[in-house]
């Protein structure tokens, strides 16, 4: 128990180094532009397409129920409140906990293992503030961004699948779609999601400048990055629905 406290004391200290880093100068902006790339940009496709498979298979899942009540007008608004408030951030949570985690503690691992880090120090770089901070930045603000992504291929998906089934017009799926949603809906769902891209880079992060044992250690870090955030990003959900709840009641209606 004493071991499993000082572990988790040591990932608090260290996120707690990274936020507050993050808004204290030297700003890396070139390097946070790159990351927001790496994590942002080239995740992009990911989650078009992952949003695309998700809402054809809501809206079937979504049809399949409401047919037994006789209310197939209410899919198009109840996969669009489905997808923006709930399946949308997770399903994009989690799939970036595999992809930029995994790449995160690898990245650092194998930097870690072949001595890149403490070069990096000896020529006066604050190697925290260079690889940790500019990529909790990057995550904290595509994260968002790509949820956004998700949301909006997911709906489109569902109207994919609605055309293939009953023919549904464009416009009239989207107007449908957006006459239940608002900014309270839109807004805390998206938001949560920030908290998701910290969860990612700093376990990544952590796990990948604390890597030892050469390359074993580089795969190691690269899966438990991988396993921890999407733990602690589940775990984390539930919490932050709870928290909105409170702040917005009228999300929970």
């Amino acid at each position: 128990m004493t071991s499993l406290f000082a572990h988790v004391g040591d990932v608090v200290v260290f996120a707690a180094r990274a936020l507050r880093d993050a808004f204290r100068p030297p700003f890396e902006v070139s390097e946070t532009v790159r990351q927001l790339y790496e994590v942002g940009w080239r995740s992009a496709p990911l989650i078009g397409v992952s949003g695309l498979a998700v809402g054809i298979v809501l809206s079937m899942h979504t049809r399949a129920s409401l047919e037994r009540f006789g209310a197939e007008a209410l899919i198009p608004a109840a996969l669009a409140l489905a997808l923006i408030r709930e399946t949308g951030p997770l399903t994009t949570g989690l799939l970036l906990s595999g992809r930029i985690g995994a790449g995160i503690g690898a990245e650092l691992g194998a930097m870690k293992v072949t001595e890149q880090i403490d070069a990096l120090e000896a020529t006066a770089v604050d190697s925290f503030k260079y690889l940790v901070v500019t990529r909790m930045v990057a995550c904290v603000i595509a994260v968002p961004l790509l949820t956004t992504l998700m949301n909006f291929t997911g709906i489109v998906g569902g109207w994919i699948a609605e055309v293939a089934i009953s023919g549904m017009s464009f416009d009239l799926y989207f107007r449908s779609a957006f006459s239940l949603i608002a900014f309270s809906d839109f807004i805390p769902a998206t938001l949560k999601t920030m908290v998701f891209g910290f969860i990612i880079a700093v376990t990544g992060s952590y796990l990948g400048i604390n890597t030892s044992r050469g390359t074993e250690g580089v795969g190691r870090a690269a899966t438990r990055s991988v396993v921890a955030a999407s733990i602690l990003l589940i775990a984390s959900n539930v919490i932050l629905v709870q928290f909105i709840f409170f702040l917005f009641p009228a999300f929970g209606e």
